[in-house]
C-alpha cells in the first residue's frame, strides 16, 4: 500500500510540475518576434528557419514528410516479418496506418493554412 501511495505522490508531483511549466512558458511559446518587440497572436510574414516560428515549421514539416513515412515503412516491414514468423502483425500495420495518418493530417493542415492565406471564398 505504501508503494502505491508513493507512486501516486510522484505522479501528482510530475503532473503539477508539468502544469506549472506549461503555464509559465505559454506566453513565451505564443509570442512572435518582430524586430525588438515581441508580438502576441499576430501572424508575422517572412519568418525564416533561424526564427522560432520558422524552426517550428521546419520541425513539423520534417516530422510529417520524413520521420512518419519512414517509420510507417519500417512498421510495414516489421508487420511482414512478424506475419512470416507466425506472430501478430496487426499492431504493426495499425502503427503504420497511424504514422501515415499523422503525415497526411499535417499535410492537410498545411494545405488549409496555405489556402487560408488568400482568404476564404
Amino acid at each position: 500500500m505504501n508503494r502505491r501511495v508513493n507512486r501516486l505522490r510522484v505522479m501528482f508531483a510530475l503532473m503539477a510540475s508539468i502544469a506549472v511549466c506549461a503555464s509559465v512558458a505559454a506566453p513565451y511559446l505564443w509570442a512572435q518576434t518582430l524586430g525588438t518587440a515581441p508580438q502576441l497572436n499576430v501572424a508575422v510574414k517572412g519568418q525564416t528557419g533561424a526564427q522560432p516560428e520558422g524552426a517550428i515549421l521546419n520541425f513539423v514539416n520534417w516530422i510529417a514528410n520524413v520521420v512518419a513515412p519512414v517509420g510507417a515503412g519500417g512498421a510495414v516491414f516489421a508487420g511482414i516479418v512478424s506475419f512470416l514468423l507466425g506472430r501478430g502483425s496487426g499492431r504493426w500495420l495499425l502503427g503504420a496506418a497511424g504514422l501515415l495518418a499523422i503525415s497526411g493530417i499535417t499535410r492537410l493542415i498545411e494545405f488549409w493554412i496555405l489556402q487560408g492565406v488568400a482568404g476564404v471564398s
